[in-house]
């Protein structure tokens, strides 16, 4: 692993004329704002950028500016000069883009505390609450423009990655940063509309489940609730409908911890925890199952059955939250 500062990965890009962004499948606003505002960036320096996404933009986030950069990777293999990777823990989170592009060169902007390094030059900072907030510091400090399409995604990225400003880790200097995006032209007011009050249908109906079918453990500290691929089908959900369900049972009273348990079909349970008091490491818990994240949110795919999985993860959690 080898640490690097921005002006370092800058000074590395410039000989590149080809590059590749990416970030992790199943994206949020973090890794997609991420990759467009950066995708933006190399443009306008002049380099001939390619932004890939496993899973393309996802619908619920087309309102970002430029959003048409951002497709699904290749499906023939392309050399480019280099990779940036953002927002993405470990590698094999990138997903598909892995078998279509190759680079002498990788490069990893990230805030998880899980990422060991995993590129030639990493810039990783888990005291930032968002790889949006790494970028926006960096662009201010090298005198990089950003344009009101960049400032708007790289708000987008900050605001969905701290909880609309509220998790743990959001600091003075995130207001900061988010003050100067406000400067460059973003529209608080219509971009927060987009990002919260815009949901389909069907995601109602996946959170009416979800309550319904919440389960307290653990003397009531841990809450949980899994959907199985019947319930998928029943429910006429997509992926991308799922993400912040969870944020609202770990809401209730006298939790310590939430978890999601999602069915795959690869004979996987995609587990995604957080936790809501700061003695409780979801990192730690996920990095047992081979996941990782962050302190307060963290995820991990357990090969088992959704019952056993759940069985084995619920009963680590409340050994983890007894033994504080």
């Amino acid at each position: 692993m080898r640490t690097a500062t921005f002006s370092e990965i800058r000074e590395a890009l410039r000989g590149c004329r080809r590059i590749l962004v990416v970030s992790h499948l199943r994206p949020d606003a973090d890794a997609l704002g991420s990759t467009i505002a950066a995708a933006l960036w190399l443009h306008d320096a002049g380099h001939e950028v390619t932004a890939w996404n496993e899973d393309g933009i996802l619908a619920k986030f087309s309102f970002l500016p430029s959003s048409e950069l951002v497709t699904k990777p290749s499906a023939t293999p392309v050399s480019f000069d280099a990779i940036l990777a953002l927002d993405t823990s470990v590698k094999n989170r990138l997903g598909t883009v892995l078998a279509s592009a190759s680079a002498p060169l990788w490069i990893c902007i990230d805030h998880h505390k899980s990422n060991e390094g995993y590129a030639d030059l990493n810039l990783i900072d888990p005291s930032r609450p968002a790889t949006g907030e790494i970028l926006t510091k960096a662009f201010l400090e090298e005198g990089i423009t950003i344009t009101p399409e960049m400032a708007t995604n790289l708000f987008a990225a900050i605001s969905t990655d701290t909880g609309s400003f509220q998790y743990q880790g959001t600091g003075a200097e995130t207001f900061e940063v988010a003050a100067e995006l406000i400067r460059r032209g973003v529209n608080v007011a219509e971009l927060s509309r987009s990002l919260y009050e815009n949901q389909p249908r069907r995601r109602l109906e996946l959170l009416r489940h979800a309550l319904v079918n919440a389960r307290f453990s653990c003397q009531e500290r841990v809450v949980s609730f899994s959907l199985s691929l019947a319930d998928v089908a029943t429910l006429g959900i997509i992926p991308e409908d799922n993400e912040g369900i969870i944020d609202n049972l770990r809401s209730v009273e006298g939790v310590k911890a939430a978890a999601f348990f999602e069915e795959l079909p690869d004979g996987k349970v995609r587990l995604s925890l957080r936790s809501k008091d700061p003695s409780f490491d979801a990192c730690a818990l996920c990095a047992q199952f081979g996941g990782g994240g962050h302190p307060m949110a963290s995820g991990a795919r357990i090969r088992g059955s959704l019952q056993e999985v759940e069985e084995r993860v619920l009963a680590a959690i409340c050994t983890a939250i007894e033994s504080r």
